[in-house]
């Protein structure tokens, strides 16, 4: 079954649309092409998008200077989209999604059960941007909605390099740069690039990072400390897990950033053998079977040790 989006807006006035907390390529580039497809099939509609402000790096997307970050107060929407994620992930927009009379909910997250009133939840497919290019007539994609969709696609195939990827998201990725934009450069900016910043505590935590399991599994993490003495962001840290996980023969690998006194947000990446989605969803995360994430409390140690016990399972079936 497909999702006919204009059906579903239909004789809707007002339309939101949200992406989840610490918005990456992926949710970025599938709620700003959304709302440029919407826009243009409903240009009598009023159509926001609603997200905590996303990194600069994806500031030549059209669209971008219009999000709404401060979630002021609204009027209920007809509809209201929740992309990439499950509602209770999009933050302080959720109050738009509880009030909305229609909800939808597009997804490629395996953990996602779906909650709105209508679920496209599709675990198959590499990124929710290909989800939206699924479901975008092909007659109205145009230069800067096809840009928006390539970033999400190639941020969460990682440039179409992880399993995520079918032979029918190459085709679609061909088709997208058809439509003209400089894609060397949009991989060059929003996924290769890095601040100095960015490459000081990248550095640091390769250097303090722990193999362990029989050198199996590696993991790193960075504290409110040194946080503020490079006077770095959690944007800052995008990328660290997967050049850990990118070091010869590693299973899985774990970064780990301290958010609160006791408090860690954990990403995990891995190779067939480890199922790290499993591993998130008992401590009430999600994500990916390769690529997953959540928040545990506790020290660092005690964190390492509860993880260490699940990933143990699967290294050893």
């Amino acid at each position: 079954m497909t999702l006919d989006l204009i059906k579903e807006c239909e004789g809707a006035a007002r339309i939101g649309i949200s992406g989840h907390v610490r918005p990456d390529g992926d949710c970025v580039g599938a709620v700003l092409g959304l709302q440029m497809y919407l826009k243009k099939c409903l240009p009598e509609t009023e159509i926001k998008v609603f997200l905590e402000q996303p990194a600069e790096i994806f500031r030549e997307l059209k669209g971008f200077g219009e999000i709404v970050s401060d979630f002021p107060e609204e009027e209920a929407f007809d509809v209201f989209f929740v992309l990439d994620t499950v509602p209770e992930r999009i933050g302080e927009a959720v109050k738009y999604f509880e009030a909305a009379k229609k909800t939808i909910n597009i997804d490629h997250h395996i953990s996602n059960v779906g909650k709105g009133d209508v679920n496209y939840i599709r675990p198959q497919i590499g990124s929710t941007c290909e989800l939206i290019y699924d479901l975008v007539e092909p007659d109205r994609l145009d230069k800067e909605m096809a840009m928006a969709i390539y970033t999400g696609m190639i941020h969460d195939t990682g440039i179409f390099q992880y399993s995520n990827t079918s032979p029918e998201t190459l085709k679609k990725g061909a088709n997208l740069i058809s439509y003209g934009f400089d894609f060397p450069k949009l991989i060059l900016e929003t996924f290769y690039q890095r601040t100095y910043v960015q490459s000081q505590i990248m550095g640091r935590a390769l250097m303090e990072s722990i193999r362990f399991m029989d050198n199996r599994c590696i993991v790193s993490s960075v504290d409110r400390k040194t946080m503020e003495f490079y006077e770095a962001t959690p944007k800052d840290l995008d990328g660290i897990v997967n050049q850990l996980r990118n070091i010869k023969g590693i299973e899985c690998a774990i970064f780990m950033y301290q958010t609160d006194t006791l408090e860690y947000k954990v990403s995990m990446r891995s190779s067939e053998r480890v199922d790290v989605s499993v591993v998130a969803a008992y401590f009430g995360g999600g994500g990916h079977a390769r690529a997953a994430g959540c928040i545990m409390r506790g020290t660092f140690y005690d964190c390492v040790n509860n993880l260490s016990l699940h990933i143990a399972e699967q290294l050893e079936k």
